[in-house]
């Protein structure tokens, strides 16, 4: 009994050891992640008999057990961090961020309520007031840090609704006269659905708006869409214009999408999970223009940010509007302040420490610094452009937030079989995508190392795959 306390909770001296092998082993893994394929090579069905070896009857060594894992990492993912995965918005983490989760592992700290963690809850309040400034909400602007853009963007419905209905919070969808309705670009993120599932109010309430053609959501369409609803008797109660959208990394008009929200007085949230980290940089932040007139805002940290996974955050110049969405009392809870227990003022309840990730990347590294990341990104992929232009490929998006969508020439394969085969060649991870109703190829740039090299092995990697026949 004693050996299985120790395994779990080791003596001083334990504890080194295995830390010091862990990073050494993590410093390893770095170390040789260039050199290994972007896709994964692990051989699942030894990897399912090794898996099913541990069955929990007996204990194992703890060293064995990280050398295992490390490695069946090594082997069985996409490599996210690799300078050659061109994929989706998952960044490859900053030192700092990575450090604060080790801190925060080893503190284990409770951010419900202020009482149990209140340099936590400043550092994070201090945060998101400095990056709510820097996106132009003026007041006293507060929010959250959330799981990812999703809760953030349900956070973002539910004070919607709170704001525009004060008995939604009681009744629900029995509050409203009419079905409550909100809009969002057809080029949007589609968690909107599960989030109006979430709720209450059904996945029929999700307007799409069509896009005006170069994946921008269409400023006519966003006040026919509206017009036509409170024809119809229903409730619309906000405006979702997305800055970045997933596909395209496009922009949605959103002075334009204030001016309507203004006229209907609706609630003006900006989904800006991905492009929002433009506001580091004087160069790019122009493409955000507008973005102070939201009501609130989603970024994530953890995209352009480059924070490990998943923190996101939601903004707002409404912060008393969250104590009205997500107040409740409970007798075993220590205290009930609505203005600083994040408890009452969010969707979730017991939460880890996740804005020490943000902090420290963003003291250490400050605005220039990570101006100098986002555009980096964005030169690089001009770059990529610039090259696959002069090979005949067509650029089809504006690709000022730091995604690149690109038609492949006269007589090539198909994007999907493209990047079937790039992603099968293991050099590289790039995706597919739907922009404007056509398959384009997507590249997107999330990680600090990548480096000219990369891009010009990827520029000649497409290339080829595109007309080999093998």
């Amino acid at each position: 009994m004693h050996d299985m306390a120790n395994a779990m909770f080791p003596p001083p001296d334990i504890r080194r050891q295995i830390h010091d092998g862990l990073a050494a082993r993590l410093e390893a893994s770095e170390t040789r992640r260039a050199s290994l394929p972007v896709t994964p090579v692990e051989d699942l069905s030894d990897f399912s008999k090794a898996l099913k070896a541990y069955d929990f009857d007996r204990p194992v060594d703890l060293s064995q057990l990280l050398d295992w894992t490390v490695g069946a990492m090594d082997t069985g993912i996409v490599q996210m961090s690799h300078p050659a995965y061109f994929g989706l918005f998952n960044p490859a983490p900053t030192l700092p961020s990575e450090c604060a989760d080790r801190i925060t592992a080893s503190f284990n700290p409770q951010l419900a309520v202020w009482s149990h963690a209140p340099v936590c809850v400043e550092i994070e309040r201090h945060v998101l007031q400095a990056v709510a400034r820097r996106a132009g909400l003026t007041g006293d602007a507060g929010g959250h840090f959330t799981s990812g853009g999703a809760e953030a963007n349900y956070t973002a419905l539910v004070c919607a609704l709170t704001r525009a209905n004060g008995m939604y919070g009681a009744k629900g969808v029995f509050a409203f006269a009419g079905r409550p309705v909100f809009y969002a670009s057809a080029e949007s993120h589609l968690a909107w659905l599960k989030i109006a599932h979430q709720a209450g109010i059904g996945r029929d309430s999700v307007r799409l708006v069509s896009t005006d053609g170069s994946g921008r959501m269409s400023i006519e369409a966003l006040m026919k869409a509206i017009e036509t609803d409170l024809a119809s008797g229903c409730v619309p109660v906000m405006i979702v214009a997305t800055a970045g959208t997933t596909n395209a990394g496009m922009i949605d008009p959103l002075e334009g999408c204030a001016r309507v929200a203004e006229k209907h007085d609706l609630w003006l949230h900006v989904d800006a999970a991905w492009a929002g980290a433009m506001i580091a940089s004087k160069r790019l932040s122009p493409a955000l223009q507008g973005i102070g007139n939201a009501t609130s805002i989603t970024i994530d940290a953890h995209k352009w940010f480059a924070t490990t996974m998943g923190a996101g955050m939601f903004l707002t110049a409404r912060p008393d509007v969250l104590p009205q969405a997500f107040q409740v009392a409970a007798s075993y809870m220590p205290s009930n302040l609505q203005t600083v227990d994040p408890y009452v003022t969010s969707a979730q309840w017991s939460r880890r420490f996740l804005g020490l990730r943000l902090f420290l990347s963003l003291a250490n590294a400050g605005w220039q610094g990570y101006a100098e990341h986002v555009e980096r990104a964005v030169d690089l992929l001009r770059r990529l452009g610039a090259a696959m232009s002069a090979e005949g490929w067509q650029v089809a998006n504006d690709c000022r937030a730091g995604v690149l969508c690109l038609k492949p020439p006269v007589g090539a394969h198909p994007p999907a079989e493209i990047v079937q085969r790039v992603v099968a060649s293991g050099e590289a991870w790039i995706s597919v995508a739907k922009l404007e109703g056509g398959d384009v190829i997507r590249v997107c740039i999330t990680n600090g190392t990548t480096r000219e090299s990369d891009v010009d092995a990827l520029a000649t990697l497409l290339a080829r795959t595109a007309t080999d026949r093998k």
